[in-house]
């Protein structure tokens, strides 16, 4: 599947919504602080203005494919954006959790979306790959 602009924008608001909302509920009352709800905020957010990025560079490739290496690259670059602006810009008015602590949050909702995409999507949404991630036009 090669996503439009809006299929990815949707993909991504409806993974963090219905996969990374509840485990990062589980994180807050671990933490017993907001700032996970506020973390999945800006990756939601920031991830938006991501995609407009990535849909740029996947169009310079020659297949127009976004492989899940890729798709691993753009997660990694997502956490180390996220943690500077929360450990060296300090964006949040309140004190993040340990660094430790916002790594396993990230990357376990991270994990949880990037394989309900690769198999949960597919299965339930069977048409989802070929409107190009879109469910609404």
């Amino acid at each position: 599947m090669t996503p439009t602009l809006f299929g990815r924008w949707q993909t991504r608001a409806f993974l963090l919504g219905f996969i990374g909302l509840p485990i990062t509920l589980g994180f807050v009352a671990w933490f017993n602080s907001p700032v996970p709800i506020a973390v999945l905020t800006l990756v939601l957010v920031i991830g938006f203005g991501w995609d407009v990025l990535y849909q740029i560079i996947q169009r310079r490739r020659w297949d127009y494919d976004w492989p899940p290496n890729l798709q691993l690259a753009a997660g990694i670059v997502e956490v180390l954006f996220i943690a500077f602006l929360l450990y060296g810009v300090r964006i949040l008015p309140f004190r993040p959790p340990l660094p430790t602590g916002f790594i396993v949050h990230y990357w376990t909702v991270w994990i949880a979306t990037f394989l309900a995409s690769q198999s949960l999507m597919r299965l339930i949404f069977p048409r989802w790959r070929f409107d190009g991630g879109q469910w609404l036009a």
